[in-house]
């Protein structure tokens, strides 16, 4: 399928550079000294998706931790059945908070993925996306001993997390105030910092190929698929464990939220607080939890055997560039970063039927969202978009992998799971939001929607697998 594209550029000028149109134009336009000039052009182009096994990314492995356990088919048949993961949190006194609620794990389960020694220790973002990142090999038919038939020099981590282990460090300021600097644990920087659970899952698995964090707020996840991705595209890695961890749910960054007046306030109803594009919604829940997936590349997995279950199709970054927390209201980096995906994915919009949001719940976010979509995608019925975050809260980092294994279940049943809690609709959402009931959909393409703090935005796409 054919699109026209506009390309919009501006050129300044100096007193010896004519500018003439195109090549076999004779004519210089007389343009004033350091000046510039607007131009805009036209140019015809076909979308083209990857056809080189080397670079075709697909996806064969998937892990989690999350309010509904830690199990990925769990978890996705209680999102279609539309449960709902939110409720009081009773891990520290919140009597005086305004904010009491949250989507927090009960009952994690480290045994068998981390020792019992180092367990104690860790801060429960690291151990997230431990346990996470094993079960995505497991799922990847590569858990146990059978990682070391890979070439681990060319097998890399990319765990981000938005904040980092905030328990670790809360604790050790803690002590610091009340019993001296003797008593911060030597642990307080290396379980603190961003980038440890991908330090330290590489050292359990012995993967020496590309290994960072990104930090990109509420964007992280989506920020690491993509540059997972150009790894494996550019040829320097063959597979990338990859995806986001988070675990603010204790007093400091619960404090810190109710202080940006960014949290729903409905704590005599948890199991409705997160109220995506409803015209009640007060604020967003906070979720904690890991979503990974195992990216590598297709001539990589088929030489393994592997069990394929979506393709990354490509993705795409931008920054807004207006505000340290609030969306730009003309919705411009979000539409550009939309639209850029669909360049790297090699993709059309017209292909594009499921759209999983960035759906918040906040008064303002939600419907800058919208209207940012509505500038790059026209509202169909064919179109479906619907939000994770309304059963399980917003897992800051860690939010965008949770929805991409949600996405790829869609693709793989067929089922999409609901938007709950949709009881009054904002008149300015006009998208099928798949509201409170589960949807058979086959999807085409789907994208991601994620953004963050800092004004970063991502959105990435994918698709079922075909040969």
């Amino acid at each position: 399928m054919q699109a026209k594209t506009f390309i919009q550029t501006q050129i300044w000028f100096s007193p010896s550079d004519p500018f003439r149109l195109g090549p076999n134009s004779s004519s210089p336009i007389n343009v004033k000294p350091h000046r510039r000039l607007t131009v805009t052009m036209s140019a015809v182009a076909a979308p083209k998706r990857e056809t080189d096994p080397k670079k075709r990314v697909v996806i064969t492995g998937m892990g989690l931790v999350s309010v509904f356990g830690n199990d990925v088919e769990t978890y996705y048949e209680k999102l279609l059945a539309g449960e709902n993961g939110i409720g009081l949190i009773d891990r520290f006194d919140t009597s005086k908070f305004p904010t009491r609620i949250g989507g927090q794990i009960h009952g994690f389960e480290s045994e068998g993925y981390i020792d019992r020694k180092n367990d104690k220790r860790l801060d429960d973002n690291i151990r997230y996306g431990i346990v996470a990142g094993k079960k995505a090999l497991e799922n990847a038919d590569l858990g146990g001993g059978k990682h070391s038939k890979i070439n681990k020099l060319r097998a890399g981590v990319l765990l981000g997390s938005g904040i980092g282990g905030t328990t670790v460090f809360s604790d050790g300021v803690k002590n610091l105030i009340q019993k001296g600097y003797k008593q911060v644990t030597p642990f307080f920087i290396p379980y603190s910092i961003t980038n440890a659970p991908s330090g330290l899952l590489a050292m359990d698995l012995g993967f020496m190929g590309p290994n960072y964090s990104i930090s990109t707020a509420c964007a992280t996840s989506n920020f690491c698929f993509f540059a997972a991705a150009e790894h494996i595209r550019t040829g320097k890695a063959d597979l990338i464990v990859a995806g986001g961890t988070e675990a603010p749910i204790n007093p400091a960054l619960l404090a810190g939220f109710i202080a940006c007046r960014a949290l729903s306030t409905r704590n005599d109803d948890p199991k409705t607080a997160s109220r995506p594009w409803d015209l009640d919604r007060d604020g967003f829940v906070i979720g904690e939890g890991a979503g990974v997936l195992v990216m590598e590349s297709l001539e990589h997995a088929i030489k393994r055997d592997a069990p394929i279950f979506a393709e990354y199709l490509g993705g795409a970054i931008t920054c807004d560039a207006y505000h340290m927390t609030d969306p730009r209201t003309d919705g411009l980096g979000v539409s550009s970063c939309i639209l850029s995906t669909f360049e790297d994915a090699g993709v059309s919009m017209e292909e594009v039927n499921y759209i999983n949001a960035h759906g918040t719940s906040t008064p303002a976010g939600d419907v800058a969202e919208i209207r940012a979509i509505k500038k790059v995608i026209k509202s169909t019925p064919e179109i479906k978009m619907n939000s994770t975050k309304s059963m399980i809260g917003h897992s800051l980092g860690a939010g965008g992998g949770l929805e991409a294994i949600a996405i790829i279940k869609a693709i793989q049943t067929g089922w999409l799971h609901p938007t709950i809690n949709q009881f009054n609709i904002d008149p300015s959402v006009d998208f099928d939001t798949v509201a409170n009931q589960k949807q058979q959909h086959e999807i085409n393409v789907a994208i991601s929607n994620s953004f963050g703090f800092g004004g970063h935005n991502s959105v990435v796409a994918f698709s079922a697998f075909k040969p």
